[in-house]
């Protein structure tokens, strides 16, 4: 098994005071201090010959990950929304990996029927995979409603990728769960009420951040649900990273932050490291740079017990998995 660098009291409080201070511990200063202190990398070869299953992964975060996972010798499956933005980043990695064995399936995780469907298909062909890291993301100018009826960022981070994990709990038993989130998630409470953001004033931006915090408390949901599955369940957040889910969705972001920016590898580090690592990484936890981070930026707006079942019946009756029982 890979052991970790031991972390000194100070270190941990630098640690602390980087992740606090935002623009230590999410810009690229963050991995290059960091670094000294971290985890070691995977082994080489740590993912050889194992399926890893990537959502939007044709470009930016999600194609940084299936490129770190394929350098770890992963058989890597790339989801994305449009045939020839696949194949380039399919291109792509064979360049970088020449050897990589990468497969492609045009997949809109919004869609929960087409979802599920692609979810039984690729469980059929593939028995044992080894992980999914839940990458798509959407942020939507003006509210907007997929086919089925659902706010379109809910169903592209929330219920589409219940759908699909619970679609491939037999594949994933022993396997890898990993929920590509946002620090935006801090400045959200879980909305419980309101949950497809039908009142007030819509914001592509607040409706992105509403169900980054809702995948934070999925992901303590799903660790509790595949338990028995022997199924790691893990969120992160990568970082301010210059990928076009910043630069064009944020652009006055990106402009003032611009020369602090991660670059895409920077910012899926993490993600790479949680789906390869030999480390104990438990289940059910919410990390940056490597490390096991708090749910909360402070002690307030704190889901309640009562407020987080809330959510889990939503989620389920929305997506009709798991099946209830009796």
């Amino acid at each position: 098994m890979v052991t970790s660098q031991p972390v000194s009291g100070v270190t941990a409080a630098l640690d602390w005071v980087m992740d606090k201070s935002l623009v230590l511990g999410y810009t690229k200063v963050g991995p290059a201090v960091r670094r000294a202190w971290w985890p070691d990398d995977p082994e080489p070869g740590a993912l050889t010959g194992r399926h890893v299953l990537v959502t939007g992964a044709t470009g930016g975060l999600g194609l940084a990950t299936a490129g770190g996972v394929a350098r770890l010798g992963a058989v890597v499956h790339l989801t994305g929304r449009d045939a020839s933005r696949l194949d380039r980043a399919r291109a792509t990695l064979l360049a970088q990996q020449p050897g990589a064995t990468v497969e492609t399936h045009v997949s809109d995780v919004s869609d929960l029927a087409a979802t599920a469907d692609f979810a039984r298909d690729l469980a059929a062909r593939v028995p044992r995979l080894h992980a999914v890291v839940h990458n798509a993301g959407v942020m939507p100018p003006r509210r907007t409603t997929t086919p089925e009826g659902h706010e379109l960022a809910l169903a592209t981070h929330v219920l589409g990728p219940h759908v699909l994990t619970f679609g491939l709990r037999e594949s994933l038993a022993g396997g890898r769960v990993v929920l590509v989130t946002s620090g935006g998630a801090y400045a959200q409470r879980l909305e419980v009420d309101d949950p497809e953001f039908t009142q007030g004033t819509y914001s592509g931006t607040a409706a992105y951040a509403r169900t980054k915090r809702m995948q934070l408390v999925l992901t303590r949901l799903w660790a509790r649900e595949l338990s028995g599955d022997d199924v790691s369940v893990s969120s992160m957040h990568p970082g301010w990273a210059d990928t076009p889910g910043v630069t064009d969705s944020l652009p006055g972001f990106a402009r003032v932050t611009g020369p602090l920016l991660r670059d895409a590898e920077q910012g899926a580090d993490t993600a790479v490291w949680l789906t390869a690592t030999g480390d104990a990484i438990g289940t059910g936890g919410f990390w940056h740079d490597r490390r096991r981070r708090a749910a909360h930026y402070a002690p307030v707006r704190v889901e309640t017990p009562g407020e987080i079942e809330r959510f889990w019946a939503f989620v389920c009756e929305s997506t009709g998995v798991p099946a209830p029982t009796g």
